[in-house]
């Protein structure tokens, strides 16, 4: 095949939208594109002159008793059924390549993304999402990409059989001319809630590979009375969910096949119907009847692959939807600047109005969890405060932009963040001797992993061995044994039992002591231990103070720090 398979340079996509995605997919293999609709052209066409010829033969042939005219048409139908096979095989092999073109090049952009945002796609995308991609939406796009071939070839030979039919009988050719169109907009109103079934499907099984990425990590206990039974009927509740979407997804599917089938074959009743009128009242030969019947049982297959081409495309947008979702993400941003901060330094976010006192342990309760990250993210400069760049966190009076030594002053801790393999103090102490791993260890309360295992333990990839919340806890331990000017913590509690919550609430106010410290969370016991505690909601500071002041004088804070209060009584399996 002359055709390569993409090179080491996909290219830049248009991942303005989906639409423009698949077209930027489309022009990028125009060629074999273009050759596979002619080969599936030569195809149909092939089939589409079967009838024509049959009919020619019985009333040449057969009808007119002249055997040199049956031998040349049978002649004929033969070398149409081998050009049939031949474009048919040629048009196949361009299709799967088109497919595989498709599907290998989103593999390659979404590749050279993740590899371009780097530790931004853990915390931007969940990673089951990531694996839907890789997995599924490349599949979906290649399909895409393959049925555009047989979908244009079926268009064009639609209309050139409408005009032999109404060169044989106008009658039959007229209803064929008019149903078509008919056919295709009775259908078309399916199409909405495939597509948005199709749609729900797709983002709940993004979400399901997340919670089941989540137990091939390791994540066995959970904040919540239950443990590991409250994980696994959180499971069910999620795949039962993915279930009756599919079940959707199947209705709407099993409607719109049934339309392919049922909607030809009435019109193919009526053309056969009309034709047999005009045969009986001697205005078509039989020979001409047997063409007509045959066009309109033949146009049942480009019509069936109009509806396949419906189906395809649709779950194709859909999964170009997500490409072009993780193609949009920017990376983190770089670089740094080398302007000093003022002392004492606060870290002040315009854009929600937190303000993190310098020297205080502060904790951020959000009544939507996206709120509280995306706060934390801006602090660490993780994403920009705005697209423009009016708008920017200050430490000290000076904009991150502009910070010098940026990533030694503030540390943003979340529970994406990978353990690395190696020894467990070189994994906690980041490869720096001079580090306190022992005071680090001890705000975390992770004595214990530590004299289980050893310091000399080897740590695998991500940590697995260890359970989620001695995970959540070693990660905390790496945090403070930094000892950045500013940390920011997001959730740092939430796989942990409720005393050893309680410890770590006690010991890392006393750790952190003289350092700027801020904690995203909407757990009670961490909040009651805080010097002070902002709430946020609809990504705006709403209520400041002591969270026993907080609980009395706002309604909307105690109902978003009590309403999962029976989860703080977990079996203390971390």
């Amino acid at each position: 095949m002359k055709d390569a398979l993409p090179a080491a340079d996909p290219g830049v996509p248009d991942h303005r939208t989906p639409g423009r995605y698949l077209w930027w997919l489309a022009r990028t293999q125009a060629g074999p594109l273009l050759r596979g609709i002619g080969w599936g052209v030569v195809w149909m066409a092939a089939l589409a002159l079967i009838p024509l010829a049959i009919g020619r033969a019985i009333d040449a042939g057969v009808a007119a008793r002249d055997t040199g005219a049956l031998l040349a048409w049978s002649a004929v139908l033969l070398g149409l059924f081998g050009l049939q096979a031949a474009a048919g095989a040629m048009r196949h092999r361009r299709a799967v390549f088109c497919w595989l073109a498709a599907a290998y090049r989103t593999t390659q952009v979404v590749t050279r993304q993740a590899a371009r945002l780097g530790a931004t796609l853990s915390r931007r995308i969940s990673t089951g999402e990531v694996v839907s991609v890789g997995v599924t939406d490349v599949s979906h796009i290649g399909d895409a990409l393959d049925i555009v071939i047989r979908g244009t070839s079926s268009v064009v030979v639609i209309v050139a059989v409408i005009g032999l039919m109404l060169a044989t009988d106008p009658g039959p050719g007229l209803v064929v001319l008019a149903g078509v169109p008919v056919v295709l907009l009775v259908a078309a109103p399916l199409l909405g809630p495939y597509r948005r079934h199709t749609r729900r499907l797709r983002e709940l099984v993004g979400d399901l590979n997340t919670r089941a990425t989540d137990i091939v990590a390791g994540l066995r206990v959970l904040r919540g009375v239950g443990g590991e039974d409250l994980f696994a009927a959180r499971y069910r509740d999620q795949s039962q969910r993915v279930r009756r979407a599919g079940v959707d997804v199947a209705r709407a599917e099993s409607m719109l096949a049934g339309a392919e089938v049922l909607l030809p074959g009435l019109l193919t009743v009526a053309v056969v119907w009309l034709g047999a009128r005009s045969a009986l009242a001697g205005a078509m030969s039989p020979g001409e009847l047997v063409t007509v019947y045959g066009y309109a049982v033949f146009l049942v297959l480009p019509m069936a692959t109009l509806g396949e081409a419906a189906d395809k495309l649709t779950k194709g947008h859909v999964a170009a939807s997500r490409v072009v979702a993780l193609l949009a993400l920017d990376p983190e941003p770089d670089g740094e600047g080398t302007r000093e901060p003022a002392r004492p330094a606060d870290l002040v976010d315009p854009l929600s109005g937190l303000v993190v006192r310098h020297g205080r342990l502060t904790a951020l309760a959000a009544a939507s969890a996206a709120d509280a990250r995306a706060i934390a993210d801006r602090l660490g400069r993780y994403t920009e405060a705005d697209k423009a760049g009016d708008v920017d966190v200050t430490y000290g009076g000076v904009p991150l932009r502009d910070l010098a030594r940026l990533r030694e002053r503030i540390i943003v801790a979340v529970n994406e963040d990978v353990l690395l393999s190696g020894p467990l103090a070189d994994t906690l102490s980041c490869g720096d001797p001079g580090r306190d791993l022992d005071a680090a260890i001890a705000a975390a309360s992770a004595e214990d992993i530590v004299a289980a295992v050893g310091r000399d333990a080897h740590v695998v990839e991500a940590g697995r061995e260890f359970s989620g919340g001695q995970q959540q806890r070693l990660r905390l331990a790496r945090a403070l044994a930094a000892d950045p000017e500013v940390l920011v913590l997001v959730e740092p509690t939430s796989a942990v039992d409720a005393h050893t919550e309680a410890r770590i609430a006690e010991r890392l106010r006393r750790a952190r002591a003289g350092r700027t410290t801020l904690v995203c969370t909407t757990s009670p016991l961490m909040l009651d231990r805080a010097e002070h505690v902002v709430f946020v909601e609809d990504g705006v500071v709403v209520a400041e103070g002591a969270h026993r002041d907080l609980l009395d004088a706002e309604p909307r804070y105690a109902a978003a720090v009590t309403r999962n209060e029976d989860a703080d009584r977990v079996s203390g399996t971390a």
